[in-house]
């Protein structure tokens, strides 16, 4: 059974962007990062959802703990305004999560999702998929990296998928966009070595029930929705400051463990041979 169990950290004065916010993942997030203390500004274009995830919160923790911020990450001005208006209503910005990624079900797709051979693709779904999974994860990281640097300390977080994802039949485009963001991962962390700021991935380590119309397979077992939620706490909290370059798998967290041993318990090799 997996462990979601949190753990003893505080993130009380930590501002945090969550992309993708209002649903799945991210909802599960931020709820989780609220809970420990952080200020969270919930992105994504769906304003009326992320006003439902602001209003849970809300109740959970107390209020003006959450801001819904519309935004568009494959717009760059939609991503600097983004940033403008955290640091106009919480003073600072600690981590960037880039949770956002082009639906995998929804109109115009089969319950399924859209998990086709390449030459089945819709060509336009593609595009998509590589505009927000790739170009907007960049946006966002390139708003915020030079006010990170500037500021000496920074964290930012890349949601991935797992190893065999990036190979696996009709895995095309979504396998092949979070093979960029692997790559995205280990070539920014290196860019911004001795900055201050870090940068990490993170995935559920298998396939998780944070899509209301997946279609289970036959006596399929899904990941909770919190799967990520004890490895995140730890990357955005000050125990992980020097910690960058990684992939750590949110289904490997041990809570029995001393915090820190449990965080790099989480760590999965590089996801390219010759990474390490």
């Amino acid at each position: 059974m997996v462990d979601t169990t949190l753990p003893d950290i505080d993130l009380n004065g930590r501002v945090v962007i969550v992309t993708g916010a209002d649903r799945g993942l991210g909802r599960a997030m931020s709820l989780a990062l609220a809970e420990k203390g952080a200020q969270l500004v919930l992105a994504s274009p769906a304003f009326d959802a992320l006003r439902v995830v602001a209003g849970e919160i809300a109740a959970a923790v107390g209020a003006d703990r959450a801001i819904a911020m519309e935004t568009d990450i494959t717009d760059l001005s939609s991503c600097r305004n983004c940033l403008a208006q955290t640091l106009e209503a919480f003073g600072r910005l600690d981590v960037l999560v880039n949770n956002a990624r082009r639906p995998h079900r929804g109109p115009g797709l089969p319950p399924t999702g859209n998990s086709f051979p390449f030459y089945d693709t819709n060509p336009q779904i593609y595009r998509e998929t590589v505009e927000v999974n790739v170009t907007g994860t960049f946006f966002m990281a390139y708003t915020v990296a030079p006010y990170f640097i500037e500021q000496g300390h920074g964290k930012i977080i890349n949601l991935t998928t797992s190893v065999h994802n990036f190979s696996g039949r009709a895995n095309s485009p979504y396998g092949v966009t979070k093979a960029a963001v692997d790559a995205e991962t280990y070539i920014w962390a290196k860019d911004l070595d001795g900055t201050g700021v870090t940068c990490n991935a993170l995935l559920p380590g298998g396939a998780c029930d944070s899509d209301p119309e997946r279609v289970k397979k036959p006596g399929q077992s899904l990941l909770p929705v919190e799967v990520m939620n004890p490895v995140l706490i730890w990357l955005c909290s000050e125990r992980s400051d020097r910690v960058t370059g990684g992939r750590f798998n949110g289904s490997l967290w041990d809570s029995s463990l001393d915090v820190d041993a449990a965080g790099e318990g989480c760590r999965e090799p590089a996801a390219f041979v010759g990474m390490e």
